[in-house]
């Protein structure tokens, strides 16, 4: 998709510093963080959201990246997140999973 921002983020076309990056997502730092801290894992194929995805494969190379990248950054304890629709927080219209460490989180999530 031409003007999505996680899009032109995956295919390099806005210089971003990613923490990870293999054939199928990139990672890189929220620039509004929850937590100390926050980074979101995107695939690199378009999705809007995750009432878009048509294979378990998608969500296994994201989740995949999730360790990789917490256990690099010697991150035990972490919250993962995915939002779907705008009244649930999502902004950015490009499935991406927000992962969230360095604080206490609350349940239920508000």
């Amino acid at each position: 998709m031409s003007d999505c921002i996680f899009c032109k983020i995956a295919n390099k076309e806005i210089p971003t510093d990613l923490i990870y990056e293999d054939e199928n997502v990139a990672a890189f730092n929220d620039l509004n963080p929850q937590a100390p801290v926050h980074f979101l894992v995107i695939p690199k194929k378009h999705y809007a959201s995750l009432n878009e995805i048509d294979s378990s494969e998608v969500l296994g190379n994201i989740f995949s990246a999730v360790p990789k990248i917490t256990k690099k950054l010697g991150i035990k304890e972490y919250r993962t997140v995915i939002n779907t629709g705008e009244s649930a927080g999502q902004t950015v219209f490009h499935i991406h999973v927000h992962v969230m460490a360095g604080r206490k989180f609350n349940w239920p999530a508000g």
